[in-house]
Parts: C-alpha cells; structure tokens; sequence
C-alpha cells in the first residue's frame, strides 16, 4: 500500500496532465486524420464518378464510331456494287453493239455472196444457152433470159 498511493497519485496527475494537454493533441490529430481520410474517400468518390462518366463517353464514342464504320463499308458496299453493275451494263451494251454489228455485216455479206452466186449462175446459163443455141446472144437478150429465168425460177434470196 505504500507504494500504491504514490503510483495512484502520479497515475492520476499524469492522467490530469495527459488530459490537460496530451488528449486534446491526440484528439486534434485524430479529428485531422478522421477529416484527411473523410476528404480523401470523397475525392476519391468523385474521381470514381468522373472516372465511370468518361468511361461511358468513350463506349458512346466507341459505338458512335463503329456505327460510323459500319455505315462507310455499307456505302463503300453499294458504290462498288453499282460500279459494278455500271460496267457490267457498259460491257452488256459494247457486247449487244458488236453482235448487232456482227449480224449487219454477215447479212450484207451474205447477201453480196448470193448477188455474185446469182451472177455467176447467170453468166453461167447464159454461155450454156449460147452454146446450146449455137449463137452469142447480145446484152439486151441476156437481160431478157435472166429476167425470165429468176421469174420462173425464183429468187435465190434465202432467208
């Protein structure tokens, strides 16, 4: 007991001391840290939702320029598409053209064959009956027998 009355008495004086002065710095600095960490958790609230809203900025962008890309290969799509058609039209038309050409140009060949055939027949029959008749026919009684021999005979026109 001695000695526990002197340990209470400084323990109580250290304790009034402590509280005088040493709990008011504590509770300062703990009040200080409490509002340090209060601030920090805010901002760091904060940063989260400018964080989140930038982050959904950006998908929207994203989205805005994917659809913007679908948008130019559909574009790119259809352009090429209707060159192509263009050319394949173009080339349908040149093609049409030369067959057409083609079959004017056979036709009058054919035709200039059949003229030659029918003259060369014609000559033909005319030295074959001067032969048979024994005599030279002149131009205008050619004439006259090829006459009479393509209205008998019939043209040679084919068609």
């Amino acid at each position: 007991m001695n000695e526990f009355i002197p340990m209470l008495v400084a323990f109580v004086i250290i304790l009034v001391i402590l509280a005088k002065f040493g709990w008011p710095v504590i509770d300062n600095i703990v009040t200080k840290r409490e509002s340090n960490i209060r601030e920090a958790l805010k901002k760091s609230e904060e940063a989260q939702i400018e964080s989140e809203r930038v982050l959904a900025e950006y998908q929207k962008q994203l989205a805005d320029a994917k659809a913007q890309s679908a948008q130019i290969m559909a574009e790119a799509r259809a352009t090429g598409d209707a060159v192509k058609a263009d050319i394949t039209a173009k080339a349908q038309a040149e093609a049409a053209d030369m067959i057409a050409k083609a079959k004017v140009a056979i036709e009058a060949e054919k035709k200039q064959a059949i003229a030659d055939l029918q003259a060369s027949v014609a000559d033909t029959s005319v030295d074959v009956a001067a032969r048979l008749i024994g005599e030279d026919l002149t131009e205008g009684e050619h004439r006259q027998i090829i006459e009479r021999y393509v209205k008998e005979a019939g043209s040679f026109n084919a068609n």
